[in-house]
């Protein structure tokens, strides 16, 4: 365990801005605590930042450059690595042998989040208020990015000193493991100390992610607290018409919120 303090050079002492990780990347030093898991990338902003459609664009031009594919063949096999693997990244290395740390610098590391991210006061208060409730022990960041992206949205955020710790995907690892492998999820419980064998523990963990593959999957493991963040109307009335809606969503499973801050309505 080593504790992670960041300074952004990107600002300056801005409240949050300096990301402050009492236990790093981990591990925690105690056992089957109760833990608040909390994705990034639109989660804890809006995709109204447009950040989505920025990387979706970098992305796009990155399968073209280095794939030399046209646009409709680029699309789709972004799409397709997508869908099988949760992460655009973990196609191109496990197919192509692509460098992901490259890759890293010339799509999220190069997209300019200053101009995109502010500090979100009514989201700030609202962890702060979950936190002094006295229900969790820890927050955890849990993101399919590099390190580096993870620190810099939260800094963006004003939110660096709210969380305890990360995990991220490590592009510099291959095959890279990434949200919703199995394999992602047993690794973020061993760092934070969940024995994720044991039903009682895990009935105690929560976690929101936008993700409809994320959450799944962590319902499916047995964490007893999982929401959806589905911001987008669309994607709302698509979801509530799948076959499988009530299996993952009826009374008692995954909870939907549309806007981050409901989650608070329950704290």
């Amino acid at each position: 365990m080593t504790a992670l303090n960041w300074k952004n050079p990107e600002l300056d002492n801005e409240i949050g801005s300096e990301v402050k990780l009492t236990y790093g990347f981990g591990p925690v030093p105690t056992k089957n605590k109760r833990i608040f898991y909390f994705d990034i990338d639109n989660c804890l902003y809006e995709r109204s930042t447009k950040i989505h459609d920025l990387m979706q664009v970098k992305i796009h031009q990155y399968f073209k450059d280095h794939l030399s594919l046209d646009d409709d063949e680029a699309n789709r096999l972004h799409m397709t690595y997508y869908k099988t693997y949760g992460l655009a990244i973990e196609g191109l290395v496990r197919n192509h042998k692509v460098d992901a740390l490259e890759y890293n610098s010339k799509v999220d590391d190069s997209l300019d989040l200053k101009s995109a991210l502010k500090p979100n006061p009514e989201l700030r208060e609202m962890l702060i208020k979950i936190r002094q409730s006295g229900k969790f022990d820890y927050f955890w960041l849990v993101t399919n990015a590099y390190k580096n992206h993870a620190l810099r949205c939260i800094s963006f955020l004003g939110l660096g000193d709210l969380f305890d710790g990360l995990t991220f995907c490590d592009y510099s690892n291959f095959p890279i493991v990434c949200k919703p492998m199995t394999k992602y999820y047993h690794n973020v419980f061993q760092l934070t100390g969940i024995d994720f064998e044991d039903k009682e523990a895990m009935g105690q963990q929560y976690f929101i992610d936008d993700s409809e593959i994320n959450v799944k999957a962590a319902f499916d493991l047995g964490m007893g607290n999982v929401y959806h963040y589905v911001e987008v109307d669309k994607e709302y009335e698509a979801l509530i018409r799948k076959e499988d809606f009530n299996k993952y969503y009826g009374e008692g499973k995954i909870k939907l919120v549309r806007h981050i801050l409901d989650v608070g309505k329950d704290f």
